[in-house]
């Protein structure tokens, strides 16, 4: 196989079989990676989770270059729930464009549960 110019390849040493880079065929990527791509994303936008927090996990359906995104989210409460699930989708768009090729059109952020932030004088765990 060798190159002839403008990205066409040469097959089998005929110089007559060029194949143009558009025909050549395409990568799938599945969904379970664009799924891991999203989790990490949604971490990386998270920070540090609440101490007994499950990591982020998303799920993912790609049809036609496109994915849509569902990740659940534990955070901390009180706190901007707004805006960081914004910064998750936010992030999950820049991530999964810029890693996979895709777009992002939806990104739904479930939050699955609060964690109440523990202030100094408050004792942690139950009560006696």
């Amino acid at each position: 196989m060798t190159g002839v110019g403008a990205g066409a390849v040469e097959l089998g040493g005929d110089p007559r079989t060029v194949v143009p880079p558009a025909e050549r065929g395409e990568t799938t990527i599945a969904d379970r990676v664009v799924a891991k791509i999203a989790s990490q994303a949604a971490r990386e936008a998270l920070g540090t989770l609440p101490r007994d927090a499950e990591p982020p996990h998303a799920s993912v359906v790609v049809r036609h270059g496109h994915a849509r995104v569902r990740v659940h989210v534990e955070l901390d409460y009180p706190g901007d729930v707004g805006g960081r699930c914004a910064r998750v989708r936010r992030r999950i768009v820049d991530r999964v464009r810029d890693l996979a090729g895709m777009s992002v059109p939806e990104v739904v952020v479930q939050v699955e549960r609060l964690h109440l932030a523990a202030h100094p004088d408050t004792p942690v765990g139950r009560p006696a």
